[in-house]
């Protein structure tokens, strides 16, 4: 039985990346990875329906407790952003639809706890994430791994302290820490 398991989304309007990875004592194992390619769709609106309901899909077939996602980063191109936010907003929206807590992650984050460059290539990520995880290829479509970026960042992100204690303030972390403390 494992401890938790992330879902991981990339969202986007021709190809949606999604990772899942399942944590059993501290760490991590990739479960799946793949895509949802919505390239031979037309219709914007038609996009956005196959993502909810593969986002469903996604969540029933693999009970995540968390769902982490990329946060659409800011371009010039403002119909792209428009257009990125609202698959980010569908794919959300199925989460809360099966009441899955959300986390979004700035892409340059998601980056930066990956390879600890804000700056790096999906290659790089992608090259990290399989010695990481110990895959054997990796996937033809690199925005797979982008999702499993995302559900890793989150594992990195809410990996709990060596000593198991989680503090509220630093007024909590004092009266819980008084032989650290002079």
């Amino acid at each position: 039985m494992s401890d938790r398991v992330i879902l991981g989304i990339d969202p986007g309007t021709s190809i949606m990346g999604y990772g899942v990875v399942e944590i059993n004592n501290k760490t991590p194992k990739l479960v799946t990875m793949g895509i949802i390619d919505l390239r031979k769709l037309d219709d914007h609106y038609i996009k956005l329906s196959k993502i909810f309901e593969r986002t469903i899909g996604l969540i029933e077939s693999f009970m995540p407790d968390e769902l982490a996602i990329e946060a659409p980063f800011f371009g010039k191109n403002v119909q792209s952003m428009l257009k990125l936010g609202r698959a980010q907003g569908v794919a959300i929206a199925a989460g809360i639809s099966r009441q899955i807590p959300i986390f979004e992650y700035a892409p340059r984050k998601i980056k930066m706890s990956i390879t600890g460059n804000g700056n790096a290539s999906k290659e790089q990520v992608a090259s990290i994430l399989q010695h990481t995880l110990n895959f054997k290829e990796l996937p033809k479509d690199l925005d797979a791994t982008d999702g499993l970026a995302a559900a890793m960042c989150h594992f990195y992100q809410r990996k709990p302290t060596n000593d198991g204690k989680s503090y509220n303030s630093w007024k909590d972390f004092i009266s819980k820490n008084q032989g650290r403390v002079k």
